[in-house]
């Protein structure tokens, strides 16, 4: 089944925790000192903050799914609809090890699809990232346009 994925980038964590447990009316799953996710069933959605120093805003949108198979699909589907696609099979980023896909829309915003296979202890590859980015060069929206991952491993 597939999942919502929202990212915000935020100019401070902790009001922005409160704020949107409260509106979830929960807590969120996953804190960090610079993270917070919730894993929300209704409405089913991955919502996750940051306060990396990105532009604040949206910075990025996806669809996260449950297996291989799921993802397959959609790294088909993007192609199809003649999309650049940018492809991360066991990036590691936001607190987790990812397979993925990255997009844009015809309006520029970047676009996530992706499996999350595990947690890591560290926002990216290493404790020296400065996990500044989420989407990679190239599929960057203009929220997060000064993106530049590390050559082998991109960013949430």
């Amino acid at each position: 089944m597939k999942r919502m994925h929202l990212h915000l980038s935020v100019p401070e964590l902790e009001p922005a925790i409160r704020f949107y447990s409260q509106l979830f009316a929960a807590e969120p799953s996953v804190v960090k000192d610079d993270y917070a996710k919730w894993m929300l069933e209704d409405p089913r959605v991955n919502f996750a903050v940051s306060a990396r120093g990105a532009p604040v805003g949206v910075n990025h949108l996806g669809i996260q799914v449950d297996d291989a198979d799921e993802l397959e699909g959609m790294g088909r589907r993007l192609e199809q609809i003649d999309a650049d696609v940018h492809e991360e099979m066991g990036t590691l980023c936001c607190y987790a090890q990812s397979d993925k896909y990255w997009t844009t829309d015809p309006a520029g915003i970047a676009w996530e699809s992706y499996q999350t296979l595990g947690s890591i202890p560290m926002f990216g590859a290493s404790a020296e990232d400065s996990g500044d980015c989420c989407v990679p060069g190239g599929v960057a929206s203009d929220a997060s346009s000064s993106c530049s991952p590390t050559a082998s491993k991109g960013c949430c």
